[in-house]
């Protein structure tokens, strides 16, 4: 239920910020939800007080136009933020944001991977790897790169819900599957 409430927020704001003539980017809208969900994470206090039935509209708003006003948030940002709270959604700010990178990056036709390999990749390796991924994403390509210590070596490609294993641990387990089937 929380998921499906935060896309129609996402979906909201997505519609605000690209109409013709908007004057905030998404790109750059998205940028302002992560730097207030920062800010956020970064004061519990505050976190408290936007979610705390207790605490007027009013003073949450007031709250995030000085702290807005203190990281650059544009009003449509600031007003969305005051529409989420008034709702009393703010718990859901992480999963709203999520939601809206991934309409955002399904209207630009942009395909995000998940690459983890079993040692930092050199920039030629990335790049390789990603002119062979790119064709098979079926769009733009953004991938985000982490060691995982848990690899014995090679990687692992998580692309949507599709998952690419080309580490040594699945080609043993594929190796094992197979020989226990021809027993």
């Amino acid at each position: 239920m929380s998921l499906a409430v935060a896309s129609q927020y996402a979906k909201a704001l997505l519609e605000v910020v690209g109409k013709p003539g908007s004057k905030l980017a998404p790109e750059t809208a998205l940028d302002q939800l992560e730097s207030f969900e920062a800010l956020i994470a970064e004061s519990p206090e505050f976190r408290v007080a936007l979610l705390s039935p207790a605490i007027a509209a009013a003073q949450k708003s007031k709250a995030i136009a000085r702290l807005g006003a203190m990281i650059g948030l544009d009003p449509v940002v600031n007003n969305f933020l005051n529409v989420v709270t008034s709702h009393r959604r703010i718990a859901l700010l992480s999963s709203i944001r999520l939601m809206f990178r991934s309409q955002l990056d399904e209207q630009l036709g942009i395909v995000r991977a998940r690459i983890a390999a079993a040692r930092e990749l050199s920039a030629a390796q990335r790049t390789a790897l990603e002119s062979g991924l790119s064709a098979s994403a079926g769009g733009s390509l953004r991938c985000t790169y982490t060691v995982d210590g848990a690899l014995l070596g090679g990687l692992t490609v998580k692309i949507g819900s599709k998952v690419l294993d080309g580490s040594v641990r699945g080609q043993l387990d594929s190796l094992r599957r197979r020989l226990v089937g021809e027993a």
